[in-house]
């Protein structure tokens, strides 16, 4: 059994040695999933606003693209610092990071990451 301050795992079948704790990887894949939500739910925001918009001339809902980039910013960040922990390789990550900018996306890549770090790490 893997301790907390141990490292996850020192060698991997599928990838790099990674030298992560178990405790890094658990709390890194938390805010991952959290911010995978946030955006994705700003993001059908962004959507709607949009629609209004142009679709309907609705003013006043401008400030909804400022606050999705920033969330889509801190998703990116808390993607990268899990890739990193677990050593993803750049097409996963770079896959990951995309999915944020596809309507219900994040969604599904939220839950397809999730099950395979617990997987893979015993989580």
């Amino acid at each position: 059994m893997t301790d907390d301050r141990t490292a996850a795992a020192t060698t991997t079948d599928d990838g790099p040695i990674v030298t992560a704790t178990t405790d890094q990887i658990r709390k890194a894949l938390l805010r991952y999933r959290v911010l995978a939500w946030i955006t994705g739910i700003w993001l059908l925001i962004l959507v709607a606003e949009m629609i209004a918009k142009y679709g309907f001339d609705v003013t006043g809902l401008e400030w909804i693209g400022p606050i999705h980039g920033i969330i889509y910013f801190v998703y990116l960040i808390c993607t990268i610092d899990l890739a990193t922990r677990i050593r993803w390789s750049v097409s996963t990550t770079v896959l990951t990071a995309l999915a944020g900018t596809i309507p219900f996306l994040s969604f599904w890549v939220e839950h397809v990451r999730t099950v395979q770090v617990k997987t893979r790490f015993n989580l």
